[in-house]
């Protein structure tokens, strides 16, 4: 028997008795959706970005000779890039037409996981987003592929969204 198959098993560990959980499985990465300003943009295949660093400063104190301080500065958020399914709408085209204008509409927007039923579980939010590059789909008449879009757009912070 493989330790949590059951709720609040004993199991013995390094000499001692610990109950163990139920098993919790990790949610899979394809059941997902985009929202930018609350409307469901469209079938994203793909969503890369969704990472927060926390940039540091090092500080070498004089006559401290044995380590180096690594001090926190602030935090940055890489562009978050989003790739579909080419399809006759135009509106991530259309967004960064304006921004190519140097009038971009900063646009709020939700990355949401699903589980195996379809229920929202967990979710990011990024603010303040506009995009800084479109790329369209690579075309070759010897491939059988689907053409993609991909959007890469910049943001203000990623939040955890709760659901």
């Amino acid at each position: 028997m493989v330790c949590g198959d059951q709720p609040d098993q004993r199991a013995t560990e390094r000499g001692r008795t610990v109950t163990t959980g139920e098993r919790t499985d990790p949610y899979l990465g394809f059941r997902f959706h985009v929202e930018l300003d609350g409307l469901i943009v469209a079938g994203f295949s793909e969503v890369s970005g969704l990472s927060v660093e926390l940039e540091t400063e090092t500080y070498e104190e004089g006559g401290v000779n044995s380590f180096t301080h690594v001090l926190p500065t602030r935090l940055s958020y890489p562009n978050i890039t989003l790739e579909r399914g080419l399809t006759d709408s135009t509106e991530l085209f259309m967004w960064m037409n304006e921004a190519k204008r140097g009038a971009p509409t900063r646009k709020n927007g939700r990355v949401l996981l699903r589980d195996s039923t379809g229920k929202e579980v967990r979710g990011w939010h990024f603010r303040d987003g506009y995009p800084v590059s479109w790329e369209g789909p690579e075309l070759g008449a010897d491939g059988g592929t689907v053409a993609v879009e991909r959007i890469e757009i910049a943001h203000n912070g990623l939040d955890d969204y709760p659901i």
